[in-house]
């Protein structure tokens, strides 16, 4: 006498393996009801089967970076694969887009959120135990992060190895051409903060205790110290805050001046940044 098989019960083969609803269906008919036997029938049957991934490193992927119809909001993902193959892949990269639209429409909180919206009545979750299954890599959602401003410009460098995100402070005449060139300019100089209001206590504590070592080790006075250390300080401020760094595309000005010269007053009130594996 055959063993009855639940949706329950499929649904919970399918979420251990990856493999098809129907594909886990037949697998536990055919097993009798038996997990360890259905898996077993899956594999010498071809599929794919996810849980022998999740203890892969998918150290791989896509960054997507975009912004929403209005410009004035935008998210940028890493969906991850195991190997730079699966990452050039066509279809993965249509997948990768497919979540980053319905995060950027559902504006999720976290990643667990995120990984719970759903995509044509299919969780993300899902997905990716689906696409595990498909693929016969981990693939997986790392990081997101999101941004609002006036005008928000998305920015992907490097063949979707890099994704930015710059919220400025007006949607003025230039300010998408600007945005791009100040989003380019985050991906390589890769700033810590806007300005120096931005920068955390214990990064300025660090860089002034190191300042402060070099002085003496250099055999300076002591008496000297402080005034050579914070102007340290202030060197460090310009090479890693954004505002103040040289513009990459024209160094006698700094990104504030730049922008000032498109649009009087116009600045970066947000900026976020995704670099793959990192």
């Amino acid at each position: 006498m055959s063993v009855k098989i639940s949706a329950s019960d499929v649904n919970k083969l399918r979420q251990q393996t990856g493999a098809g609803m129907m594909d886990c269906k037949k697998a536990l008919v055919e097993a009798n009801g038996d997990f360890d036997a259905a898996v077993d029938y899956l594999r010498k049957k071809g599929a794919k089967v996810a849980a022998s991934r999740q203890d892969r490193e998918s150290n791989e992927g896509v960054i997507i970076a975009k912004t929403a119809a209005d410009g004035k909001s935008g998210i940028v993902v890493e969906v991850n694969c195991e190997t730079d193959f699966v990452a050039k892949n066509a279809d993965f990269i249509a997948f990768a887009e497919s979540v980053a639209d319905a995060a950027l429409a559902a504006k999720p909180n976290s990643l667990e959120d995120l990984k719970d919206i759903a995509i044509d009545g299919t969780k993300i979750a899902d997905l990716l135990l689906d696409q595990t299954g498909k693929i016969g890599e981990k693939i997986d959602v790392s990081k997101f992060e999101t941004a609002s401003a006036d005008k928000v410009i998305a920015y992907i460098h490097g063949n979707y190895r890099l994704g930015v995100l710059v919220g400025l402070s007006a949607d003025v005449e230039g300010a998408e051409e600007a945005g791009k060139d100040v989003a380019m300019q985050i991906a390589a100089m890769n700033p810590v903060a806007i300005d120096k209001d931005g920068v955390d206590t214990k990064t300025i504590e660090r860089e002034l205790e190191i300042a402060k070592e070099q002085i003496l080790a250099e055999g300076k006075p002591e008496a000297m110290v402080e005034k050579i250390a914070q102007g340290k300080l202030n060197k460090f401020y310009k090479e890693n805050t954004l505002l103040n760094q040289e513009f990459v595309k024209d160094s006698s000005k700094n990104i504030a001046q730049f922008l000032d010269s498109v649009s009087k007053g116009l600045t970066v009130t947000v900026f976020k940044r995704i670099q793959l594996g990192a």
